[in-house]
Order: structure tokens, then C-alpha cells, then sequence
């Protein structure tokens, strides 16, 4: 017997929704029509639902226009099948990428909805619209032949970091229509993602970011041959800059801006280095950080051979677009802490330094940043600094925290947009001596837009005074928060620069990270010059694998109360927090190497809550975790206590032996009763 195969209907749904916006008088464009350039260039340049490059063409496209004048693309996909409308995840998202976060093309290719997002994503990665509308379509043929259309309208956009969030369903596009489309966008605008929601698009969004940047710098390291490792990382700084752009001030440079002439002063590299001046210039930094910041690139971006053409095409227009492709969707759709945490860790590795043996230059994984940011009680009213901020990665997470403090606290507005200006301009400072890694910082706060205006090049422990940077050196940072990973090398392993920071602070908390053995006496010398004018809250014991795959060290954070000398009754929180709730793992090409198996983000925070509550806030983890003890201030070397072991035994554990032992005996007499009934008798 022949199978019997369902016909597509796709051509009759593709009429009918047509007809529907002839009928409202939109002004739609199908496949191969033009909507404008901007568009058309950028579904042209986005890899296509196939695989290959380019060549994307929704069935319909429009550019709707609300009652604030914003513009919001529309973009249609049709299918011809009843269940082909969408392919949703175990988490109800649309599911465009696989278990290795890369893109699904079966899925794109097969769904509706799937197939518009894609589309959508397009946008959002090169053009300026930030808010797009994807809508997909299919249907059935019912027994008497009617059409019976399903509709999936997607709101695709920066604030939900490209995902698409569902709008509705509809049984026709009068939602499209001039008269509906206001209130449309009004429940556009009402859609909000939870907190966990946007947790879990974050941590996506993470591992994708890993994955391409490992693509990236294979494909360069491969393929582009010339480029060091300072080289490639200077590269990716000097082409996130540049298509950054300023809304109304300075156009982002697009590919075919480079137009690898051989022309003096209009060769690629002077392009590029001419577009990021703009930048710069309009975002009103110092002088003298823009030119450090100018020179540095330029040194990258102007050399003959990353300049010289052959085949139409310069060396850096080629690696440019490359950078642009695999990273461009991360920033233009606004990239957060979690983001920007990813992509300097796996920049910084690039320059090779975690090869060196003194494990020297390890970035602190961004959810330790946070944590280290709460326990040093971050408020929107801090002034935080690190004294060893590598790509800034800590100062990030205090900002982050900062603004989120003020968002809850203040309700006005324009008294919010004042405050957060504030926090970005005035209260973070940090310090880097190495000029590399430095410009990884400005990049990273320029791209929080913008707290760089306080990263210093400076060596802290020689040539850093207390005060701001720039056109403020005359005038002290008002230090009252302090978060530190440092390089373990330098005396004390590192808390040298813990003794200086706080000795320059009057009030104020501090939490760091370090290396185990400074609290049990490589470091005594500072650690008792630490306790004349700061308070140990807290030791607490680290995960042995938490840098897995950069460093095998065993850390502890420290928590310290600045102002207060410790005396020797103060109460210390001993916390063994080997096990944090996630498991590690450090496979290459594995999609995740970080899980959350253990409620990890709820013993993150109850370790906060310990530190600063006490005992009544423990639960999930244990009394033998948990230990309040002291410290000789004298000593410097009691600093990694454990609850003591009671070895005593107690009357229960006596009764158990006794029962355990009684238990073995009846077990032995009942096998030796056994074996005598089967023996033959004599």
C-alpha cells in the first residue's frame, strides 16, 4: 500500500495573508522586493536558515511606524503544514540553537516562527533597529477545505537579548492594521521576562559567546597568519569600538566602509583608526586616555602587512569582518555583565599568560565577582576600587550592582539617569599596570557605557596616591569598598595589595580572593599590619576546582570591616564552601563547563547572608560548614579554621556500635544455620 504524504498549502497561506494586508493597505514587500537598504544589507549579510552565507528572505516584510514616531520592521515567514507554526525548548523559547549552542538549522528551516526570529536576529546584529516584530504563519485545510491559519507573533529585541519573547496568537494580522497597531505595541511594551528568565537567557547567551570566540581565535590563529596574541586582541577591541557607534553622532563603520584602498591616509587601517577617534571624542574622555587609547591600537591597526592587499582585500577587512560576524550579534543586543565577563575571560587567555607557571594573571569567573561585590555590601552610594583589575571584570559587577540598587531605590527618572551617570563617571576606580590587559578594561567599561573613566595604568603599590585619575588627580577617591583578586606572584601572594588598599581606606567593607597559604603564614607580616585598622569577618574556604582548566590553586575570599582594629574577641565566620552547588568541568568542547547541579545561586547568597547575619541564616548548608570562631590578631597564621571535630564518642554512637556489632553476629549464626541444613548428614 502506497504512504500517503500531506500536501503543503503553504502558496494558499501565503495568499491569504497577502490578501489580508492588501485589504488593511499596508505597504508590505515579499521575498525578492526591497524594503530598504539598511534591511535588505543585513539580511543579505546574516548566515542564511540553511547554513550558508547570506541570502535571507522572509515571505513578507514591513516597517510599521507607531504613535511615537518609532519604527518597527516586520518580518513574515509562511509554512504549509499544520504543526509547522513554532519549535519551542523544554523552557517554552524558541529553539534556534542546538545543545552545542550552534544555530539549528532543521528547526529555522522547518517552523514558522523559528524562521522569522532568525530573520529578526539578523536585524538586531546589523542594523540599528533594536525592536523587531516576527511574525509565522501556517495552517491546515480542513475536511471541507477551509483554511484554518495558525499565527505566532514574536517580539524579537536588545531588552530580551534576542531570544523573542511570545506576543500572542492570532487568527489574522488586523493587529498589523494603522487603527490596531498602537495597542499592539502596548502589549509589545507590557511583556516582561522574570528573573530567572533572563538568568537563564544569560547563561545561553554565555556559552554562545565561549563557543565563538573559540571559533574566532582558531580561525584567525589558523588562517590569518602575522598576528600575535596582543595583535588579535587589540583587533577585536578596535572592532567592537567602531561599530559601536553614537546614535546621531558617529555612524558604527560597516564592512563596506573598508574599502582596502592602497591610498596613503585612506588605507583600512586609517579608517578604522579615523572612526574610533570619533568615538572617543564624543564620548568625552580624557585626552590623555584617548590618545593612550589611539596609540595602542594604532600600532595594530596601521602596519603594512595587516594593510596590504591582495585579492581586492586587505588583512584586516578580512579578520574586521570575521570579528563583526561571530561577535556582533553580543553587543549590539546589549551586552551585560554575564557578557562581558565571557568574552574577556576568553580574550584574556589569548595573551597566554595563563601558561605561567606562578598562575599570575587568572580572571575572576563573573558570578565570583558578584559574590565578592555582595559581601563587600555594594550600594548604590559606594566608591568602589581594585588595585589589580586585569580586564575590570570585578568593577563591572560592583557597577552592575550599583545601578540595580539605584533602579529599586529611586523612582524618579531623571533623578535615576543622574544618580547612574554618577556611579559610571565618579565612584569606580581601578588600577592596571599592564598595558594589554589594560585596554581590555576600558573596552569592557566603555561597553557598560561608560565607567572608564577612572582606569588607571598605574602601578598601584608605586605610583597611586589615593586620588582620581585624569583632571581629578588633586582630588581623593573616597574609597569605601574594596574587591580584589591579585596576581599571587608579588609579596604576601598578594596581600601587599590588600594591606595598602585598606590602610588608605577611613570606613567601608572589603572582599577578596587569594591564594590559600596567605592565611596560614605566607603572608602573617601583612595580615597582622591588615588587623591593626581592619576587622576579619569572614574566611571562607573555596571550591579546590573553581579556576579549573587556568589554575589548580586552593582559594580562600577573605571579609574584612575597614576602620575598626581587630581585637581578639570579635567573632570570625569560618565557612567551608568547597562545595558550591556547581559542578565543573574542563572539556574544550563541551557546551557547558559550568552547571548548576546543587541550587548553587541559593548557596551563594546564604554565604552572603551568613557573613553578615550569623548562624540564623543557615540552611542549606551544614553546622560542620558553618563554624563561628577568632583569631590571634598577634599571630597572622589562624586564618583557615574548620569546626573543630568532636572525637569524643557519645553514649548514641556506643549504642550504634553495640547494635551494629549485634546485628553482624545474628547475620553470621543465620549463614551458619543455613549452610548445616544443606551439608549430608554423617
Amino acid at each position: 500500500m502506497a504512504k500517503t504524504t500531506t500536501q503543503s498549502i503553504e502558496p494558499v497561506i501565503a495568499d491569504l495573508a497577502n490578501g489580508w494586508m492588501k485589504t488593511y493597505g499596508l505597504d508590505y514587500k515579499l521575498e525578492q522586493e526591497t524594503l530598504n537598504t539598511e534591511i535588505d544589507t543585513a539580511l543579505n549579510e546574516y548566515y542564511s536558515k540553511s547554513g550558508g552565507n547570506g541570502g535571507n528572505r522572509p515571505d513578507a516584510k514591513l516597517l510599521l511606524r507607531d504613535k511615537s514616531l518609532n519604527f518597527y520592521p516586520v518580518l513574515i515567514e509562511y509554512k504549509g503544514y499544520g504543526d509547522r507554526l513554532e519549535k519551542l525548548d523544554v523552557n517554552g523559547q524558541v529553539e534556534n540553537k542546538n545543545a552545542k549552542n550552534e544555530p539549528n538549522y532543521k528547526n529555522i528551516n522547518s517552523y514558522a516562527v523559528n524562521g522569522a526570529v532568525h530573520y529578526a536576529n539578523a536585524l538586531l546584529h546589523y542594523t540599528s533597529y533594536t525592536d523587531i516584530i516576527a511574525i509565522g504563519m501556517t495552517g491546515y485545510k480542513d475536511e471541507n477545505g477551509k483554511v484554518v491559519p495558525s499565527i505566532g507573533a514574536y517580539y524579537v529585541s536588545k531588552s530580551n537579548l534576542g531570544i523573542g519573547q511570545k506576543i500572542d496568537e492570532y487568527t489574522d494580522f488586523s493587529f498589523l492594521k494603522t487603527e490596531n497597531f498602537d495597542e499592539f505595541i502596548q502589549k509589545v511594551r507590557r511583556l516582561q521576562l522574570s528573573q530567572e528568565e533572563l538568568d537563564r537567557l544569560k547563561e545561553k547567551r554565555e556559552r554562545e559567546i565561549d563557543a565563538s570566540l573559540v571559533r574566532l581565535n582558531n580561525d584567525i590563529y589558523q588562517n590569518e597568519k602575522g598576528l600575535g596574541e596582543n595583535d588579535r586582541v587589540y583587533l577585536v577591541a578596535a572592532s567592537i569600538i567602531a561599530t559601536i557607534g553614537v546614535p546621531g553622532k558617529v555612524a558604527p563603520l560597516e564592512k563596506s566602509d573598508l574599502k582596502s584602498s592602497t591610498e596613503e591616509g585612506n588605507k583600512d587601517g586609517d579608517i578604522m583608526v579615523r572612526k574610533i577617534r570619533a568615538f572617543l571624542n564624543e564620548k568625552k574622555l580624557p585626552n590623555e586616555k584617548k590618545e593612550l587609547i589611539i596609540r595602542t591600537l594604532q600600532n595594530t591597526l596601521t602596519t603594512d602587512n595587516i594593510n596590504k592587499v591582495e585579492n581586492g582585500e586587505s588583512q584586516l577587512k578580512r579578520v574586521f569582518i570575521k570579528i563583526v560576524d561571530d561577535l556582533g550579534i553580543y553587543y549590539k543586543i546589549g551586552l551585560t555583565t554575564d557578557f562581558t565577563g565571557k568574552l574577556f575571560n576568553e580574550m584574556y587567555s589569548w595573551l597566554g599568560f595563563t601558561q605561567d607557571k606562578l598562575n599570575d594573571v587568572v580572571l575572576t569567573p563573573s558570578y565570583v565577582g558578584n559574590f565578592l561585590v555582595k559581601l563587600a555590601r555594594v550600594n548604590y552610594k559606594s566608591y568602589v576600587w581594585d588595585f589589580a583589575t586585569g580586564s575590570a571584570g570585578l568593577l563591572v559587577a560592583a557597577m552592575n550592582e550599583m545601578l540595580n540598587d539605584a533602579k529599586d531605590r529611586i523612582k524618579s527618572p531623571d533623578q535615576l539617569a543622574l544618580v547612574s551617570a554618577d556611579i559610571k563617571a565618579n565612584h569606580l576606580l581601578g588600577l592596571e599596570i599592564l598595558s594589554n590587559v589594560y585596554m581590555l578594561a576600558i573596552l569592557n567599561m566603555i561597553l557598560m557605557g561608560d565607567g572608564s573613566s577612572n582606569i588607571l595604568n598605574k602601578d598601584s603599590l608605586k605610583d597611586f596616591n589615593g586620588n582620581y585619575g585624569f583632571e581629578n588627580k588633586d582630588k581623593k577617591f573616597p574609597a569605601d569598598a574594596f574587591v580584589l583578586n591579585p596576581p599571587y606572584s608579588v609579596k604576601g601572594n598578594g596581600m601587599i595589595f590588600v594591606e595598602r588598599a585598606l590602610s588608605m581606606m577611613e570606613r567601608g567593607y572589603a572582599a577578596i580572593i587569594i591564594q590559600n597559604s596567605t592565611g596560614s603564614g605566607k603572608a602573617a607580616s601583612y595580615n597582622r599590619s591588615i588587623l591593626k585598622h581592619s576587622t576579619l569577618l569572614a574566611s571562607i574556604k573555596m571550591p579546590i576546582d573553581l579556576f579549573v582548566g587556568k589554575s589548580n590553586v586552593q582559594t580562600y575570599v577573605y571579609v574584612f570591616r575597614v576602620g575598626e582594629a581587630h581585637q581578639n574577641d570579635d567573632i570570625v565566620k569560618f565557612i567551608d564552601f568547597s562545595h558550591d552547588g556547581y559542578t565543573r568541568t574542563n572539556r574544550r568542547k563541551s557546551s557547558c563547563n559550568l552547571r548548576d547541579t546543587d541550587r548553587a545561586k541559593e548557596r551563594y547568597q546564604e554565604v552572603v547572608d551568613l557573613v553578615r547575619f550569623g548562624r540564623s541564616k543557615l540552611h542549606l548548608l551544614t553546622e560542620k560548614e558553618y563554624y563561628e570562631g577568632h583569631i590571634d590578631r598577634n599571630n597572622g597564621s589562624d586564618w583557615n579554621q574548620t569546626a573543630p571535630v568532636d572525637t569524643k564518642p557519645t553514649l548514641d554512637d556506643f549504642k550504634k556500635t553495640v547494635s551494629d556489632y549485634l546485628a553482624w553476629e545474628v547475620s553470621n549464626l543465620l549463614k551458619k544455620d543455613r549452610k548445616e541444613e544443606k551439608s549430608p548428614g554423617k
